[in-house]
Formats: C-alpha cells, sequence, structure tokens
C-alpha cells in the first residue's frame, strides 16, 4: 500500500506545475517532465511488487 500512497503523493504534488504549464509557464512544463519520470519510476516499482507478491502467493 505504501508504493499505491507514494503514487497519489507524485500526482498531487505535480498539480500546481500542471496548471502552469497550461497556463503558460514553459518552465514549470520541464517540472512536470521531471514529476511524470518519477511517476514512471513508481509505477514500475509497484508493478514489480505486484508481480513478486502474485508469484509468492502462488507458491504457496
Amino acid at each position: 500500500m505504501q508504493k499505491y500512497e507514494a503514487l497519489k503523493t507524485i500526482i498531487a504534488g505535480m498539480e500546481a506545475d500542471v496548471q502552469k504549464f497550461y497556463n503558460g509557464n514553459n518552465a514549470a512544463g520541464t517540472r512536470v517532465r521531471k514529476h511524470l519520470q518519477d511517476l514512471k519510476r513508481a509505477c514500475q516499482d509497484m508493478r514489480d511488487e505486484v508481480q513478486e507478491i502474485r508469484a509468492t502467493r502462488k507458491e504457496a
């Protein structure tokens, strides 16, 4: 559940920069891209964890 909470935190943290970017602030776009890269990594971490837990359950 911690990894899911981390995903929600990343998304919530990027909201202000997303709004700034779509209102014309190009510098905010760089920050949005960084947040998205962090989100991508966090998603992959969560995906790996889910696969690991699933494999463990099948063995039992």
